[in-house]
Formats: structure tokens, C-alpha cells, sequence
């Protein structure tokens, strides 16, 4: 999954927010013991959310949409439609909502930005100053988003608006994919969070 639905999946809790979106720039165990324990639970939550999202087998299916045009990186464009999709879920967001719910990702990891590693923050950056998280719901927005992670796939011969091409070929099929995944890794996290909390 992609930034919006590890943030979403966080709760509102601020600590587990904070490790679920830094956790792809935190690497190792000495790493990981410089954050307070609700980070770190965010960013084991985090990578038990990749887990269950590359092993389940409705996300086999719609990486088979991007792997003629993007080989291995159909996981990668899989994840960030994905939060297409979440953005534009009326069962969890609003315009309104999805809005109100960016900017207050935004102010918690700001709070903690001291403590950050300063390859999240360079991302973080961007993220904030071009609103991913509320823009993923466009068409536009997400068309920006694939063309960004396009440009810096260092191994990745397909042309950006290619994938885009691509995405709104199989929109349809994708969506469905994303209704029958969501809300099995939605009760796979709240599950492993009451596992945790106990």
C-alpha cells in the first residue's frame, strides 16, 4: 500500500502514523530502537500491511494489469492506485474529510519532525507542499503521482503516462480489485493492533 492508506490505517493515532510512514527510511534494529515504542509499533504495522498486501491474491491479480508495461514495479503502481481508490471510498472519506484528514497527517508528522530521518523529510516535503494525500483522488493527482515514481524507477523502461494509460484502461477492474482487498487488510491491521495492545 501507499502513504494514504498506511496513514489511514494508523487510526488517528499520531506515534503509529509517524512509524507507518517513515518505516520505508528506518533500516535496522538500532534504527528502530531510537524511536518510542508507538513508532515502532507504526512501523511494524507498516510492514505487516506490505506483507499481507504482497502475498494476498486479489493484489496478484491486479499487478497482472501493469506487468506487461512495468515488469517488477506492477507492485509499486498497484499500491499507489490503490490510494486512488481509498481517496475516493465514500464509506471512509469525503471530499471534505479526505482533505481535513491530510492536513492533520501533515501537522503530526510535522510535531515530530526533529526526530525523523532526513530522507523521509526530503519526501515529506513534497508530499505536504503538493498535498498528496488529498490529490490522489483525482485522476490528475494520481497521473502526477505515477509519472513522479516513473522518473526515479532507476530500472523502469515505461514511460510514465504509459502506466497512466494503463490504469485508466483497467480503471473498472482496478477498483474491484481495491473493494475486494481493503477491507481484509483493514481487519488484518485492526486485528494485529489488538494483538499488540492487549
Amino acid at each position: 500500500m501507499n502513504h494514504l492508506a498506511h496513514a489511514y490505517l494508523s487510526f488517528r493515532q499520531p506515534e503509529l502514523i509517524t512509524g507507518n510512514l517513515i518505516a520505508d527510511f528506518v533500516k535496522g534494529k538500532k534504527d528502530l530502537a531510537a524511536y518510542s515504542e508507538g513508532i515502532q509499533q507504526g512501523i511494524r504495522i507498516h510492514r505487516a500491511i506490505d506483507t499481507f498486501t504482497d502475498q494476498h491474491p486479489v493484489t496478484a491479480k491486479a499487478k497482472l494489469f501493469f506487468r506487461p508495461s512495468c515488469g517488477h514495479y506492477s507492485g509499486v503502481f498497484t499500491d499507489l492506485v490503490y490510494d486512488h481508490f481509498l481517496a475516493n471510498d465514500t464509506e471512509r472519506f469525503t471530499n471534505d474529510s479526505l482533505y481535513s484528514f491530510a492536513r492533520y497527517v501533515y501537522s503530526e508528522i510535522g510535531i515530530r519532525s526533529a526526530q525523523l530521518p532526513a530522507t523521509f523529510l526530503q519526501m515529506f516535503e513534497y508530499m505536504q507542499t503538493y498535498n498528496w494525500l488529498y490529490n490522489y483522488h483525482t485522476t490528475e493527482g494520481i497521473a502526477r503521482s505515477i509519472r513522479g515514481v516513473a522518473r526515479r524507477a532507476r530500472y523502469l523502461e515505461t514511460d510514465g503516462n504509459v502506466v497512466f494509460a494503463v490504469f485508466m484502461e483497467h480503471y473498472a477492474a482496478l477498483k474491484d480489485c481495491y473493494q475486494d482487498f481493503f477491507p481484509e487488510l483493514q481487519a488484518h491491521v485492526e486485528n494485529l493492533l489488538r494483538m499488540e495492545n492487549r
